[in-house]
């Protein structure tokens, strides 16, 4: 058993590659491309150096000018616990600070602008200066970290105009085109070609051509202001003002904890969106799945004892009825009926506690203030709603599997062979027939347990519940890529290891199913 389990475990790493690899070329081949949506104000009202620095942090931190696969290839070093190259360092707010990334060069600067040089007295506008850190002062550390904050502040200034000055300079070709009639210079997305430029000649009495120029001055002018503040970036994190992050192994290779980066539509780590939702969707599933157990169960049983009876027939057809209304329906007409305090109003409408829940106690208590509820019965009377939505279309699935493999040996020799020695029914039932139809219920388990997690995406978004379903409907309308990735990659992993358990159980409930 053992060995299979480890065999087990080691074929579930490629499946998860594998299925985070296709999510993420769907988002890639999507249109726009990854993180598109943010590169803008929705708006389109953002001021241009501020758009700058978005796209110059979104391009350092998560590569999107590169082809998908080097993306998707960083991806899978982030989330290794195995890392290479240099470690990254964590600041005092638990942020994983990483090197930087060199800057691009310039377009057409070996061709159309080799003549263009930056003259000796605007050089010194672009000088690296840098004054190095005193190792004997007392207040190193806080000299380095303050170095390295204002090296970082100053690259991204550079970084952002430097990209403003590429902008300008797609502009500039934008026009040059149009005045000259020459064509193959821009694409269809508005954006210049520079391999079909490449190989063109500068038609230089255009009138243009002096704006184009221009233009490409001032980009070789900031890509030289934002790589000489690199360079000082560099430096500056050279000499670790943080800690750094993990056990290093040796020069090029840390051992470190999985990092799934910083979320694109809220600014957060990944982590801390997950560590915060996580909970709330477990403490849905958590109750609801007992219930349903508790529920359809002896329903099952009790049907396939007492078959044909006006109690099989009429469980039976509840259980399809339930699970035939869609999810959506039944949680707008409770929202609508139950909660709506034009109607019923028995529950609250949304969210999991009440607005003073903070200030109550855990249990219920009387106190001079009157009858409090606790946080405990607010917290279940907030869930009643979405549980129920969860767990309806749950008792059809598990009590009729129930049904059908008790049916199916109770009809078994060994069943008449015990009633024949005077066994009685509840010892033949509970011992004998429930253990051996405990197989095909344990598969339904497998099944309705990640369901239960894609059915709580569309209750939390119809009850307001900060679950993992809103943070993965939000993650999807904003094409938010370390979101998605995240949610794919432990919704596929919970799957899988469900999957896993399932053929644990039933070597561990039939003596007959082995795996050595």
């Amino acid at each position: 058993m053992l060995g299979y389990i480890v065999r087990r475990i080691f074929l579930l790493i490629p499946t998860l590659f594998g299925i985070t690899f296709m999510v993420f070329m769907l988002l890639a081949l999507s249109p726009g491309g990854i993180g598109a949506g943010l590169m803008v104000n929705k708006t389109g009202q953002m001021e241009q150096s501020k758009a700058a620095l978005i796209e110059a942090y979104l391009e350092d931190r998560y590569g999107l000018n590169d082809p998908a696969i080097y993306q998707y290839s960083r991806w899978l070093g982030r989330i290794s616990p195995l890392k290479f190259g240099r470690r990254d360092q964590v600041n005092p707010s638990g942020d994983l600070l990483q090197p930087p990334k060199a800057v691009a060069d310039p377009p057409l600067m070996d061709s159309w602008f080799s003549d263009l040089v930056i003259p000796d007295d605007e050089k010194v506008k672009i000088n690296d200066r840098h004054s190095p850190i005193d190792p004997k002062a007392d207040s190193k550390d806080s000299a380095l970290i303050q170095e390295y904050k204002d090296a970082a502040k100053v690259y991204a200034s550079k970084r952002a105009a430097y990209l403003v000055a590429k902008k300008a300079l797609e502009r500039a070709f934008a026009r040059y085109s149009e005045q000259t009639g020459i064509g193959g210079i821009i694409g269809s997305d508005g954006k210049p070609l520079y391999g079909n430029i490449a190989e063109m000649k500068p038609d230089r009495t255009a009138p243009s051509w002096k704006k184009v120029q221009a233009a490409a001055y001032d980009v070789l002018f900031a890509f030289q202001n934002a790589d000489a503040a690199r360079r000082r970036v560099d430096r500056a994190f050279n000499q670790t003002p943080y800690p750094e992050d993990g056990i290093g192994i040796s020069g090029l290779v840390s051992l470190a904890l999985p990092d799934f980066g910083v979320s694109f539509s809220r600014g957060r780590s990944v982590k801390d969106l997950i560590l915060a939702a996580l909970p709330v969707t477990i403490l849905l599933n958590l109750v609801a799945l007992p219930i349903i157990y508790l529920v359809a169960l002896p329903t099952g049983m009790l049907a396939a004892r007492k078959r044909g009876s006006w109690f099989d027939i009429g469980s039976g057809t509840v259980f399809v009825a339930l699970w035939s209304i869609p999810v959506i329906w039944a949680g707008v007409l409770l929202v609508g009926f139950v909660a709506d305090k034009e109607y019923l109003g028995w529950f609250p409408v949304a969210g999991l506690h009440d607005k003073n829940a903070e200030m109550m106690t855990y249990l219920p208590s009387y106190g001079p203030g009157g009858w409090s509820q606790g946080y405990l019965l607010d917290t279940l009377w907030h869930i009643a709603l979405p549980v129920l939505c969860l767990v309806y279309a749950g008792f059809a699935v598990l009590g009729k599997q129930t049904r059908a493999a008790m049916l199916d040996n109770l009809n078994q020799d060994y069943v008449r062979t015990a009633k024949a020695k005077g066994v009685p029914g509840r010892i033949v039932l509970m011992r004998h027939v429930f253990r051996n139809s405990l197989l095909p219920l344990i598969t339904i388990f497998v099944s309705i347990f990640p369901g239960m997690l894609a059915g709580s995406v569309v209750v939390e978004q119809i009850f307001s519940i900060p679950g993992m379903g809103t943070l993965l409907i939000e993650a999807i309308n904003l094409r938010d890529r370390e979101l998605i990735l995240a949610n794919t990659f432990m919704i596929a992993a919970i799957n899988l290891f469900a999957l896993l358990l399932a053929d644990i159980l039933y070597a561990a409930v039939d003596p007959r199913v082995t795996y050595d």
